[in-house]
């Protein structure tokens, strides 16, 4: 009895007569698309539809307790370009947004620097420096707010008793002592976290690199501008796009330690917003109309810093 034998491919290997082998990349496909559905549908929730209404609301006359009466696009622009504290907080925000940079980067690589190069110490200035990033700004707020505090603040009895000043120093009396404080707070809460930034970019520098450097003969300055900079510029790029987003939003702190004052001197645009919304006005249609120009400033400063980062890693 004689039998046909098949051959092994088709035995084994050959799917069935009418049927595909579905590719394998399909299936990874699918699994990409289920993994990123949370995160597509965070975003859509929490920005993209929030984004539109905002929008929606700066194209009409909108008010807190009445709410929608109809479209009235471009009244509500104009009436925030033309506020008198509009381009003031403009430009105080910018003023504030410049020396908090400076001074958090600054202070925060030389406090990555000396923890660095530290050894025996190390770990108690680290936590020392990280202690106040635990806390809360709102927090941090109140309590610098009782600091400075003429009547119960501790600070200007202590400087009585230290001989240095003969009468009550008022920190938030003026423009610029009032800017000042607000930036000697804001630079004890976050300089030890932009320290960790960079301290973690200081540490994924090879050893080697140094190594080569000192037996070249570079002083420490040299090594300093010539490896250590150009090799944390992902780090500083890092620090820079946090603390200038940060700093052109800020609102807590000024809220709670100047309300704005002395004389709206210290009012920042996000307090301008807050005002336009929930103060005397009541007018969220303006108030969405200044948040989408503020929106349209962080897209261009961003873009301008992702650009220069791009440039000079092309150099």
């Amino acid at each position: 009895m004689a039998t046909t034998l098949m051959p092994m491919e088709e035995a084994v290997g050959s799917p069935p007569p009418g049927r595909q082998r579905r590719p394998f990349r399909h299936s990874r496909g699918l699994q990409g698309a289920i993994y990123a559905t949370p995160t597509a549908i965070f975003v859509c929730l929490f920005f993209l539809i929030p984004v539109a209404l905002v929008m929606q609301m700066s194209a009409s006359d909108w008010g807190l307790i009445a709410g929608n009466k109809g479209w009235n696009f471009p009244d509500n622009f104009t009436k925030v370009v033309d506020h008198r504290h509009f381009w003031p907080s403009i430009l105080f925000t910018f003023k504030y947004t410049l020396i908090v940079t400076v001074i958090l980067i600054g202070l925060g690589l030389a406090m990555a620097l000396i923890v660095q190069d530290t050894g025996r110490w190390r770990s108690f200035l680290r936590t020392s420096f990280l202690v106040p990033s635990a806390l809360g700004l709102a927090s941090a707020s109140l309590l610098f707010w009782g600091l400075y505090s003429p009547q119960s603040g501790p600070l200007s009895p202590i400087l009585k008793s230290l001989g240095l000043i003969d009468e009550s120093i008022s920190f938030l009396g003026t423009p610029n002592s009032a800017l000042w404080s607000t930036v000697f707070l804001i630079v004890w809460r976050y300089a030890g976290f932009y320290m960790l930034i960079l301290m973690v970019g200081l540490q994924r520098i090879p050893p080697d690199v140094y190594e080569a450097a000192r037996i070249d003969g570079a002083s420490r300055m040299q090594t300093f501008f010539r490896v250590t900079l150009p090799l944390l510029k992902s780090s500083i790029a890092l620090s820079l796009i946090l603390c200038v987003t940060g700093s052109l939003l800020a609102f807590d702190q000024f809220y709670i330690l100047t309300k704005g004052g002395p004389d709206n001197s210290t009012i920042t645009v996000v307090q301008l917003i807050y005002n336009q919304a929930f103060g005397g006005s009541q007018n969220l249609g303006t108030a969405a109309a200044l948040s989408m120009i503020v929106l349209l400033i962080l897209i261009v400063i961003n873009a301008l810093q992702f650009r220069m980062m791009r440039n000079a890693d092309d150099n």
